[in-house]
């Protein structure tokens, strides 16, 4: 499960050399990137809170004794951290790479991370440190679920996957599986199954992974499939136009000629 998510998290910064093939990003949501940042930033302090807060006194953590037990394991802090620290460097690619006029931070993407930090704030200074540990992981999810939307409807205005590498997904995929799989098995190890309630921020975090990804596979491989076809055949070499409604979408140089 670690090695399937540290790969995604590689083979995203791979995706972004993979754009050069045009001169750029084209074909990246910016906001995905934004909320996969600070979304991850959230997921790693989250982790490490829980971690530690082992060797922390219930009291002082702000939970109840008998249920001091979490189900929070070293390669859950170790994939948070790594994968902040990668998603903040691929962010930082995607500054150096030519993006077309449309592709920015949008409005909302900023309101929200706004709205997010100034709810950070107030809840580590009035609740107990378990509960901000619960608030940064429902931030995640709240990144995790919206991050996507924009890729989909990217993929949805172009009608093509084309310059976005499904590998992330498929490996997303497999490892939300693993992860929701090994959240179950420590519970019924633990001997009490409802122990994978209290790791909210993983087992929602695993089956959101799992329902977006099956969308991407469906966009893939089954809804756009003849224009990636075309081009991994070497039959047509994509070019980025303009519509008649101000999206930028990427063609093939036969239908390009006829627009």
């Amino acid at each position: 499960m670690l090695l399937s998510y540290q790969y995604i998290i590689y083979s995203s910064k791979a995706a972004v050399a993979d754009f050069d093939l045009f001169g750029g990003v084209e074909g990246l949501s910016i906001d995905f990137l934004v909320y996969n940042a600070y979304g991850f930033l959230c997921y790693s302090v989250y982790n490490l809170i829980l971690f530690f807060g082992t060797n922390v006194d219930d009291k002082n953590l702000g939970r109840d004794p008998k249920h001091s037990s979490n189900l929070v394991r070293f390669n859950d802090v170790f994939f948070a951290c790594h994968g902040f620290l990668i998603s903040a460097f691929v962010f930082g690619q995607s500054l150096v790479y030519h993006r077309t006029p449309e592709q920015k931070t949008s409005l909302v993407a900023k309101i929200l991370a706004g709205v997010f930090t100034v709810g950070i704030l107030i809840t580590i200074l009035s609740t107990s440190l378990l509960n901000f540990a619960y608030f940064l992981s429902y931030i995640k999810l709240v990144c995790s679920t919206i991050k996507y939307i924009p890729q989909a409807w990217i993929n949805y205005k172009r009608k093509s996957t084309v310059g976005w590498s499904i590998h992330n997904i498929i490996l997303d995929f497999t490892g939300g599986v693993l992860s929701f799989s090994q959240l179950i098995l420590d519970a019924g190890l633990e001997g009490d199954i409802k122990k994978a309630f209290t790791n909210p921020g993983k087992l929602g975090l695993g089956l959101l992974s799992i329902a977006f990804d099956i969308l991407f596979i469906v966009q893939h491989y089954i809804l756009y499939v003849k224009q990636r076809q075309d081009v991994e055949a070497g039959e047509q070499e994509p070019e980025l136009v303009n519509d008649d409604n101000g999206y930028s979408r990427i063609v093939t140089h036969s239908e390009a000629d006829d627009l």
